[in-house]
């Protein structure tokens, strides 16, 4: 038996070691058990990004879920991004959603996130009920269940989960305006699945890696600066590209870059979206962000008077606030780059969130540098570095523990003003005199 958990957001394993049919029918298993215990009629939306053998496990799942009975609905269109799954979920009225996913991981990966009815990750206590349903073996014979069958009895549906999403997209967005605006913007897709999208909506636009590449050229697709120094050196040597968006493997994440091919972090992002649904849209709300996110975020929600919420890391804790339209969530966001607001689904979308900032830049006439000075006007300067350290479990357990004693009071030159501890521990430092 392989022990299966549900980290932050899915279960991933690595293709053909633990990322198998069978595990992927045992997680199906008691996924359809758990959704004809909530719901009278249950249904599933499903779909697979770029990765290798999409299809073959999201059909594995199909015929867990026709087996007991389940209607689902699917794309006969090849991958989808997660935010077309989540879009979908909540638009065919489904039960719960599926994607068959690895997100940012390595192409080795594969992964399986769950989806609520509202439209965004299902709360960390349903998914707790259902990794408790995961059976030891899978109890379902796959090549007893026939695919034709299921859909001539009415229990498979097919949809375009994709022209559904550009149609959300332009119901919101004034994408003439950001043509006509002429900003000179690039995109780069990272081989994931949201390859196809900006082609349609706007093909005069400069892409990169937007092919298929189920081994994304053997990198991470994660939109952080290491992975993007190509798209960098694109518009560094293209003094008409003057903004960059670049999105993960299944395009919940977004990366940006200025007209000098610098990176804009999430912080930063996140800082600019607020400040334009604010002063020049006049929308108000509430702002939940993570964990480890900047402190700029709660001074620039008390410049606006907006409240601000600090949460766990992991966007279920943001989308369980903003899935009861009772918190009027504005934005929800975290530092890893997924980023939602109340004018689409509570879900994480780099296509949407890059449109966004699009937008920000064709009404307003302004550059993305002209734009981060003015949040800088409210909230002053500051700068982002992410280091992502590997340490052995043993020598991780030890620090945890000299943590939790309070034993750190210096770093190098910099002396500890304060610590929090929500989830893990954040220092606040300040540099020692001399």
């Amino acid at each position: 038996m392989t022990p299966m958990k549900f980290g932050t957001d899915g279960w991933r394993a690595i293709i053909a070691e633990d990322y198998t049919t069978e595990n992927v029918a045992r997680v199906s298993y008691a996924t359809a058990k758990w959704v004809k215990e909530k719901f009278k009629n249950p249904s599933i939306v499903i779909g697979h990004d770029c990765r290798f053998a999409g299809a073959l496990f999201v059909e594995t799942a199909i015929k867990v879920f026709v087996n007991s009975g389940i209607k689902v609905f699917t794309t006969n269109k090849g991958f989808v991004s997660t935010p077309m799954i989540s879009l979908a979920t909540r638009e065919l009225k489904a039960s719960l959603g599926v994607v068959i996913t690895a997100s940012h991981n390595p192409p080795s990966y594969n992964g399986y996130k769950l989806k609520g009815h509202f439209g965004g990750p299902l709360s960390p206590q349903e998914v707790d009920e259902i990794e408790k349903m995961i059976p030891d073996s899978n109890p379902v014979n796959l090549k007893s269940v026939s695919i034709q069958k299921a859909e001539n009895d009415g229990l498979i549906e097919y949809h375009d989960f994709e022209n559904m999403y550009c149609e959300k997209v332009k119901s919101v967005f004034d994408l003439e305006l950001i043509r006509k605006a002429d900003i000179g913007l690039a995109y780069d897709a990272m081989y994931g699945a949201g390859q196809n999208v900006l082609k349609k909506l706007m093909p005069e636009i400069t892409f990169l890696h937007c092919d298929y590449n189920p081994s994304f050229m053997g990198q991470a697709p994660e939109p952080i600066d290491k992975n993007l120094q190509e798209f960098s050196k694109l518009i560094q040597s293209n003094e008409k590209l003057k903004c960059g968006l670049a999105t993960d493997g299944d395009a919940d994440r977004i990366g940006l870059y200025n007209s000098r091919g610098e990176f804009v972090d999430s912080h930063h992002i996140i800082l600019l979206t607020i400040h334009y649904l604010v002063k020049y849209k006049g929308l108000r709300g509430k702002v939940v962000t993570g964990f480890s996110s900047t402190p700029r975020i709660k001074k620039l929600c008390a410049h606006y008077k907006l409240e601000h919420i600090e949460v766990p890391i992991g966007f279920k804790y943001i989308a369980g606030l903003m899935a009861d339209d009772e918190n009027d969530v504005l934005l929800g966001g975290e530092e890893s780059g997924g980023i939602a607001l109340k004018t689409h689904i509570p879900e994480r979308d780099g296509i949407w969130m890059g449109l966004t900032i699009w937008e920000f830049m064709a009404k307003t006439g302004k550059s993305l540098e002209q734009l981060i000075d003015e949040v800088y006007a409210i909230v002053g300067p500051f700068a982002f570095e992410r280091s992502d350290m590997h340490i052995e479990e043993n020598k991780k357990q030890q620090i945890i523990e000299e943590c939790k004693k309070g034993s750190y009071s210096l770093f190098g030159k910099y002396r500890v003003q304060s610590t929090e501890t929500m989830d893990g521990f954040k220092y606040f430092l300040m540099k020692t005199a001399g």
